[in-house]
């Protein structure tokens, strides 16, 4: 078997054999059959042909390979005796399979993904190929497709082994938290293989605890891109095929009808989390987030990925910026007047809101409930002990924070300033 990827990277050619091409394009248009029906085409010398039909509704729970069988790879000639079944998913089965014979690229132990389905099969070979040598991305060593006795046919993967398992699993069985350097590192190692996803206007829509893998050293590697879709633009693509306990609330309501890449940051929100927490059993809550143990700076970051959809970071790199860099200054600078400024209150002042804003009012100042692109002045008092996200990171703070980072210019004043050029009238 033979992949071929094309120079814009949206079109993967798959050669079984001498006359059985598929053209698979990463847009998930179309799979198109260029000649004939695959599997009927390939012939037996190499193919290996199942001696006991096997059942292939991954729903009954039954193997589609039975431990003690040996498998054959037409494309590389490898045999891979399988041990036991690890894993199941809507998409198909993981077991623990031993490399036979010697090869220089394929490790012993390997893990041997099948499936009874096409289409995921092809989208995780041809992003086997994209990101391979990733430091991130879990390996693909082999794809091959299997025939029972009965001529349905099975798709096999050899993926790299993940020694500890997926991170649901590693955190159900430690049930430690992990420390903040280490949370930090390890998802910006994760995000780097997103960033590169989301360049190429690709969509992983999947990143939960049971696809990201704990390798050697608690390494952490991205894995399964079995419904990986491709935008034709920024706006997404349709939401659906989600695993329902990783899915922001506006989609798994029906309010955002496309998933973009701020929901991939949402999952990824999540996974910060539930590390933060030793915990991969639910997922975090906004209103949790201030009672995570980890620096405030962090609990934004957190807060930011799983609130508001259109204030969260856009893409992985504009997150991994966040994770690897301090915060913004909040310190408040001096300012001449207040006329025509576009004012905000935020925090707890020695006045009533009322009152500082009937002042502004009167010194030519316009009073805004909420930032907003318009802001340029925000006056902070005392932090409110019950803020979202820590000192630094109630709502209106974040949101100036925001603002910010897109080029707004706003002067954080304290009350004590804020009153003197009151008093300045």
């Amino acid at each position: 078997m033979q992949l071929e990827s094309s120079a814009s990277q949206r079109e993967i050619r798959l050669s079984v054999s001498s006359n059985a091409i598929i053209t698979f394009c990463s847009d998930d248009q179309h799979v198109l059959w260029m000649v004939g029906s695959m599997l009927k085409e390939v012939s037996a010398a190499t193919t290996l042909i199942l001696n006991k039909p096997l059942d292939t509704n991954h729903g009954s729970g039954q193997p589609l390979l039975g431990p003690g069988r040996v498998v054959t790879s037409p494309e590389t000639r490898l045999q891979y005796y399988i041990e036991r079944l690890i894993g199941q998913g809507g998409f198909g089965q993981v077991f623990l399979a031993r490399r036979l014979g010697r090869s220089q690229n394929v490790p012993k132990s390997v893990c041997i993904k099948v499936s009874s389905r096409i289409d995921g099969w092809l989208r995780e070979a041809y992003f086997g190929q994209l990101l391979d040598g990733h430091p991130r991305a879990i390996r693909v060593y082999d794809a091959f497709p299997l025939l029972h006795s009965d001529g349905s046919p099975l798709y096999c993967l050899a993926l790299e082994y993940a020694t500890h398992g997926d991170l649901s699993v590693f955190l159900r069985r430690s049930g430690k938290a992990w420390a903040e350097s280490v949370v930090r590192r390890e998802i910006a190692g994760i995000l780097e293989v997103l960033g590169k996803l989301h360049r190429g206007q690709m969509l992983h829509r999947d990143l939960t605890p049971m696809n990201v893998f704990v390798c050697e050293t608690r390494k952490l590697k991205l894995g399964d891109f079995g419904i990986v879709r491709h935008q034709s633009d920024h706006r997404g693509v349709t939401a659906s095929t989600l695993n329902l306990s990783m899915v922001p609330s506006d989609i798994r309501l029906g309010e955002a009808a496309k998933w973009q890449a701020r929901d991939d940051v949402y999952q990824v929100g999540q996974l910060l989390g539930m590390l933060i927490k030793g915990d991969a059993g639910e997922r975090i809550r906004s209103s949790e987030v201030r009672f995570l143990v980890c620096s405030d700076h962090l609990k934004e970051i957190i807060y930011r990925c799983i609130g508001e959809r259109r204030k969260r970071y856009e893409t992985a790199n504009e997150l991994i910026d966040a994770l690897r860099n301090p915060p913004a200054s909040l310190r408040p600078r001096s300012l001449k007047t207040l006329k025509g400024t576009h004012i905000v209150f935020t925090g707890i002042l020695t006045k009533t809101r009322r009152e500082a804003s009937l002042a502004a009012s009167k010194v030519g100042a316009i009073v805004h409930s909420m930032p907003s692109a318009s802001t340029n002045v925000v006056v902070r008092g005392r932090p409110n002990p019950v803020q979202a996200a820590g000192r630094d990171a109630g709502l209106k703070l974040m949101e100036i924070k925001r603002l910010r980072e897109k080029g707004h210019k706003i002067v954080v004043l304290n009350e004590a300033q804020f009153w003197r050029l009151v008093a300045k009238r």
